[in-house]
């Protein structure tokens, strides 16, 4: 076809609206060239900045993305991914939510799947992307304790792998540094709130911690919020240290010292292993873990003597 006969067709299928027919395609091909990312909860920023990067490397291979958001409810998520499966998606990825109904199960075992941020997933040609948790438990950790502190606390997370792994860090590292009568543990719920009736308990018992290592930001926040309605000052009377390295963490009043997981980093593997499974899907399963870095701010400081 010479050029100007393209032109003109091309011409023409703009003035009459024209697009291609996306259905049929598939079937021609075999393939939708459409991912499917299932997110536990929308409203987290983690999965918003990951999903950042995820889309850029999906969008260089020529694949689209689309989102389900499940609310931590099970019976979204099979609705989400019955969706999903409707329109021929060539692979899914779940972002907080480990395939343990039959409906996600059953879907594992002939779509491309992986899974981003739990590791307790027995089920053979699915992939995982996970922060190296423990590692960054052991930076907080560590940065607190060459500051002298020595009556370390740390709110747990609840409801996933990366909370258990990331109180094993705040262990090792702990009895590491021969502080093992200081250990203090509370469980908290993953929320601002959560954090501060945590950080509420640890802070008025006797002794109270000096410096408190939190699952995540959010109950970071709350944890500041605790000490201000206690007349604590941070970081003189309390430091505090994060995870995750949201982005309301940094311009608070009290920039918070963080544990910063690199979701871009995590995103763009997790389409890298997609890619790799929807070429053969019959590869052994893969973990790829991404190493964490301490992100120091005003929220961390020496201990008051």
């Amino acid at each position: 076809m010479s050029e100007h006969r393209r032109q003109a067709v091309l011409q023409a299928a703009r003035d009459l609206g024209y697009r291609p027919n996306a259905v049929a395609r598939s079937l021609v091909e075999g393939r939708t060239h459409l991912v499917g990312a299932l997110v536990a909860d929308l409203h987290n920023p983690f999965y918003a900045e990951f999903l950042d990067g995820l889309q850029e490397s999906l969008h260089g291979d020529g694949l689209r993305l689309l989102i389900g958001n499940s609310q931590w409810d099970p019976a979204f998520e099979d609705e989400a991914v019955e969706a999903f499966l409707e329109l021929r998606v060539d692979g899914l990825v779940l972002l907080g939510i480990a395939p343990t109904s039959g409906t996600l199960v059953e879907a594992t075992g002939y779509t491309p799947t992986v899974v981003v941020g739990e590791r307790d997933i027995d089920l053979g040609g699915v992939d995982i992307v996970v922060d190296d948790d423990q590692l960054g438990a052991r930076l907080a950790v560590d940065h607190l304790v060459e500051l002298g502190h020595r009556r370390i606390a740390h709110i747990e997370g609840t409801g996933s792998s990366s909370g258990r792994f990331r109180c094993e860090g705040y262990l090792v590292a702990m009895r590491r540094h021969s502080l093992a009568p200081y250990i203090m543990v509370e469980e908290g719920d993953s929320s601002e709130d959560g954090g501060a009736r945590a950080a509420h308990n640890l802070l008025t018992r006797s002794p109270a911690p000096t410096a408190i290592f939190a699952a995540d930001d959010r109950v970071a926040l709350g944890v500041l919020a605790a000490a201000a309605e206690l007349g604590l000052r941070v970081p003189e009377d309390l430091s505090v240290v994060g995870y995750d390295t949201m982005r309301q963490a940094g311009p608070q009043p009290i920039p918070l010292t963080t544990v910063d997981q690199p979701r871009r980093a995590m995103g763009r593997s997790a389409a890298t292993l997609l890619n790799d499974r929807i070429g053969d899907p019959r590869q052994a399963s893969r973990l790829r873990q991404i190493a964490p870095q301490l992100v120091v701010r005003q929220s961390t400081g020496p201990v008051a003597r």
